[in-house]
């Protein structure tokens, strides 16, 4: 289905043309298209509006499942002193999930149709179309499908008065991940922090593609030795 020289069309609905590209896909996907409205997406308008979030959506949303499981874990007999550091360790679990799903998941090289028509839907959008403002955070109902086995694997690994307070302070990290995502390209930051931080993750976009994993901080870049180096690499002629 991969057609040789295929020249994708911005007029039309996107996710089933950029099968099409086959290898050429990776080098096309790269070269971001910089405006506040993306592309369609579907000719279905329902689905075209499942792929539409505005950045709200997710802490209005999750806030009250994080705060629900947590309290869940309070009524099974935890204690606060008990269930604070639960929630820290969900956060800090989150921020290795955010960084292994990014580097190993959105920026896994495919040239298939149906691999490349998968990444594009997964995060190949959003580094073609890196400021379309409804296409940045994570769509509840794919959210809602993926909490079911995170929450079965913290259950498989912890018991049952911990595993509510471990998955919301994962959840928890999760929302501070996508929020965090959308003030990166959308906000002017006025501190060093996250002026530093928003820099740290356009390097990612328009400079290093490999490397910058992470969102929400350099961590686990440092760690396993993926954070950007000050100057691009030569392209080679």
């Amino acid at each position: 289905m991969v057609a040789e020289g295929f020249t994708v069309d911005l007029n039309k609905p996107l996710v089933f043309q950029v099968g099409h590209l086959g290898e050429t896909y990776e080098e096309w996907v790269h070269q971001p298209i910089v405006t506040k409205q993306g592309p369609r997406f579907f000719h279905s308008d329902f689905w075209e509006f499942l792929t539409l979030t505005v950045w709200w959506a997710v802490p209005v949303i999750w806030l009250p499942v994080s705060v629900w499981c947590i309290s869940m874990s309070v009524r099974r007999g935890l204690s606060l002193p008990e269930i604070v550091p639960l929630i820290a360790l969900g956060i800090f679990i989150w921020t290795l999930i955010e960084y292994t799903l990014h580097r190993f998941l959105f920026h896994i090289k495919t040239k298939s149709y149906w691999g490349n028509t998968a990444h594009y839907l997964i995060h190949g959008c959003h580094h073609k179309h890196p400021m379309d403002h409804l296409r940045l955070v994570f769509p509840p109902a794919a959210t809602a499908v993926l909490c079911f086995p995170f929450w079965n694997l913290v259950k498989l690994f912890t018991t049952p008065s911990v595993t509510p307070a471990l998955f919301g302070g994962g959840m928890l990290g999760y929302v501070m991940y996508d929020i965090t995502h959308y003030y990166l390209h959308h906000a002017h930051p006025t501190r060093a922090v996250t002026k530093n931080l928003k820099k740290y993750h356009l390097s990612h976009h328009f400079r290093i593609q490999d490397k910058g994993f992470g969102i929400t901080s350099s961590l686990w870049d440092i760690v396993f030795g993926t954070l950007p180096t000050t100057k691009a690499p030569k392209r080679e002629q």
